[in-house]
């Protein structure tokens, strides 16, 4: 079976993980929680903010493998399945996080002693994440 890849919906996919990333962790929704669990003041996260751009270039590539990979898992959902495209997109998404996003981060939790709230955020930003790239890779 060849799978056709569109890079311009991987790249948008990126670019709206990005984006739900920087929502997710501002202060409008979790990000004073999480500046709070993980020990930051608002000075210290901004001197690590100024530092980052290059985690950020790394994150991005990162999400453009996701979004690449998500789209092939896709591919072979929508020829076993049948559904239509945004179905498989949003269906695949949250498999993935479920059967394999999430079981890492709980054992990582588990086993390096974090906090469960951190867990929360962490994990809850990972299936907006998926939810978002498999809807772009579903419309486009």
């Amino acid at each position: 079976m060849n799978v056709e890849v569109n890079f311009m919906a991987m790249i948008l996919a990126a670019v709206s993980s990005m984006a739900i990333g920087f929502l997710w962790y501002s202060p409008m929704v979790v990000g004073t929680q999480w500046m709070k669990l993980k020990g930051y003041t608002k000075e210290s996260l901004r001197r690590a903010q100024s530092e980052m751009g290059k985690l950020y270039a790394l994150s991005f590539v990162v999400a453009i493998v996701t979004a690449f990979m998500l789209s092939h898992v896709m591919a072979l959902s929508e020829n076993f399945y049948g559904y239509p495209k945004l179905q498989t997109g949003i269906t695949t998404a949250i498999s993935m996080w479920l059967g394999f996003i999430m079981p890492v981060q709980m054992t990582s939790t588990i086993f390096g002693e974090k906090k469960w709230a951190l867990f929360g955020i962490d994990t809850g930003y990972q299936l907006a994440s998926m939810l978002t790239m498999g809807i772009v890779l579903g419309l486009l």
